[in-house]
């Protein structure tokens, strides 16, 4: 009975370390030999992991690591903590004129000190992702090698970020970075709201229009239902969220601007997607909805107590909905099919002639041959390896997409920048910055979407498509 045992344990045993081991394998190591050329989506499900696991180690440095590191760990006979806690708050003085031993200064603390752990997991990734992406530009095979050191190598820039002091790289050079990588991805996340409401309304449609002509009329009306009733749950939560906004934030003329502008837009874009058929009214949905976060984004970031009922307190579901955001953009960028049309791209694959080698014959490609780098003519000899021929995504385009999420993840988990306890606002002038780049990026968003919208009734004779 125990050889039994001992051998249904050892079977068991075997085949955890070889689900463990193919799971590793697949997230860090080549998923293909080497003899065989990278696809067009190679590479972005293990960047999107270790991107994944920066926010993680974010969270652990904000709320876990730099809280704990406090003033008094300065006369511990351990120098390395007394580094360390000179080190994380450094800066943070400033922020309090009380005592170091008061509770309002500690909090104070240790939020400034939670924020600039963010900013140095973040900035950790934000390199990574450049390099990446300037490796994968000079060598389209980059983004899918070595994938065990490139972990390393984060892991590696994490920790030396440890003993760097905030002052200045990281509560001032990196935070402003953040911002404004942060409001770039703002802008660009409306492509990718387009991209995956124009690819859920083409399914449906589709779902629906196909159930007609095998069932029968009438059978893809539960297509098209869904389809409306998301649309109409998308507006009902927008103005729902507007009317709640009039009601909470609406004490000062900034922000009953910024609501009433939002509104205006919304019912204003709805009207001219409805009366043409450029876009389709899930999409007109999807950015009035988004354009409603952006807007309670900003608001709640006005330093003036009069209209900011938030002033002081953390901002809990601010950070909820940046980070539901930031999946959205991390899910799009790992497993959307369609993420070349936002990056500018015909094909998620590459030509050999954009790859920087304009003197190949058109009709050469790159194949999987043991020397896949090297080009070879379309003859009838490799005929037989046709379904062994790739072509280069443009992998650094995505890794740079990543690098602006990552920016944007900074923002999202530190409330950009504001450091707040108990109704204390310690820099209000972070806030009032931010909440002027938060709307004028809500405003170029959404006069970007109107432009699609009237270009072409305005200029019928050109191409928009």
């Amino acid at each position: 009975m125990g050889n039994v045992l001992g051998c249904v344990a050892a079977g068991l045993g075997w085949c955890c370390c070889t689900a463990v081991g193919s799971l590793i394998s697949s997230c860090c190591g080549n998923d293909k030999n080497s003899t065989v050329p990278p696809g067009a989506t190679s590479g972005r499900k293990r960047s999107v992991l270790l991107l994944m696991i920066s926010i993680v180690f974010a969270m652990v440095f904000q709320y876990v690591v730099g809280p704990r590191l406090k003033p008094n760990y300065r006369n511990k006979i351990n120098p390395v903590l007394a580094y360390l806690a000179d080190a994380w708050i450094d800066g943070c003085e400033e922020f309090v004129d009380d005592d170091e031993s008061s509770e309002d200064y500690d909090n104070l603390r240790q939020k400034c000190s939670g924020n600039n752990g963010v900013y140095r997991v973040a900035g950790s990734a934000l390199l990574f992702f450049i390099l990446t992406a300037v490796a994968a530009c000079c060598k389209p095979t980059a983004n899918r090698e070595a994938w065990p050191a490139k972990y390393v190598l984060f892991l590696l820039l994490i920790t030396g970020t440890v003993f760097i002091p905030n002052e200045p790289l990281f509560s001032s050079i990196l935070m402003n970075i953040f911002r404004i990588g942060g409001v770039i991805f703002m802008i660009f996340n409306q492509l990718i709201l387009l991209d995956m409401t124009f690819n859920v309304n083409e399914s449906w449609v589709a779902k629906g229009d196909q159930a007609e002509l095998d069932e029968g009329e009438g059978a893809g009306k539960k297509w098209f239902g869904a389809l409306l009733a998301t649309c109409a749950l998308l507006y009902l939560a927008s103005f729902v969220a507007i009317g709640l906004m009039y009601y909470f934030f609406s004490g000062c003329g900034t922000n009953t601007a910024f609501i009433t502008i939002t509104l205006i837009v919304g019912i204003v874009s709805t009207g001219i997607q409805l009366t043409g058929e450029e876009a389709s009214l899930f999409a007109s949905a999807a950015i009035f909805a988004y354009s409603t976060f952006l807007l309670y984004t900003a608001v709640s970031k006005n330093p003036n107590d009069e209209c900011n009922p938030q002033l002081g307190e953390e901002n809990v579901l601010g950070i909820v909905l940046g980070v539901g955001l930031t999946m959205i953009g991390v899910l799009w960028t790992g497993y959307s099919k369609t993420a070349y049309r936002a990056v500018g791209e015909e094909d998620d694959a590459v030509d050999d002639d954009e790859s920087g080698d304009g003197g190949r014959a058109p009709n050469t490609r790159v194949t999987g041959e043991e020397n896949y780098g090297a080009a070879e003519d379309n003859n009838e000899d490799n005929d037989d390896n046709e379904e062994g021929k790739r072509t280069f995504s443009s992998s650094w385009k995505l890794n740079v997409i990543l690098a602006l999420i990552t920016c944007w993840y900074a923002m999202a988990l530190t409330s950009w920048g504001s450091i707040t306890d108990g109704g204390t606002v310690a820099n209000p002038q972070v806030g009032r910055t931010s909440m002027w780049m938060i709307i004028g990026s809500q405003w170029l968003m959404v006069a970007l979407y109107l432009w699609t919208l009237l270009a072409p009734k305005l200029f019928p004779d050109r191409d928009f498509s």
